[in-house]
């Protein structure tokens, strides 16, 4: 026999986590607002190809909202310091924001924002490739084969 569900609003609850992934919370933080443990929504969305398609598209909007927010804080203006230089630790602060949300972007869609890895030999060396075999001889004769 089912015990009774505990989030009698599920569907409230599912909706409230993809609305919050798509205005750019993480998933975790999603959860956390909406009062349900990640654990059981992804135990949801393994269960239900449905919400595993909305949690996907949910993430991808996720993405998408970290890339605009990359550019725009990328191309927000730097302060001055009270003597009129660029100040140094704005600029610094600017550059994590902007590096941490690469590397964010980086492992949510790797093959959108990741590092484009090419394998490619020198010209005059390419790499090739060389079959090995291993070859088991037996080196003792088998006592109990016949001589025929």
């Amino acid at each position: 026999m089912n015990r009774p569900s505990k989030y009698p609003n599920k569907l409230q609850v599912i909706e409230q986590v993809l609305a919050g992934m798509r205005e750019g919370s993480s998933a975790f933080a999603a959860c956390k607002a909406a009062g349900v443990p990640q654990s059981t929504f992804g135990r949801w969305v393994d269960e239900d190809v449905e919400l595993a398609e909305e949690y996907a598209r949910a993430r991808e909007d996720l993405v998408e909202r970290i890339a605009e927010e990359t550019m725009a804080i990328a191309d927000e203006p730097v302060g001055n310091t009270d003597s009129g230089a660029t100040d140094s630790g704005a600029v610094a602060k600017q550059r994590l924001q902007v590096d941490t949300r690469k590397w964010m972007l980086s492992k949510l869609a790797p093959r959108k924002y990741g590092d484009r890895l090419e394998l490619a030999g020198d010209p005059k060396n390419p790499i090739t490739v060389a079959r090995i075999e291993r070859v088991i001889v037996n080196a003792k004769p088998d006592p109990d084969a016949s001589d025929a």
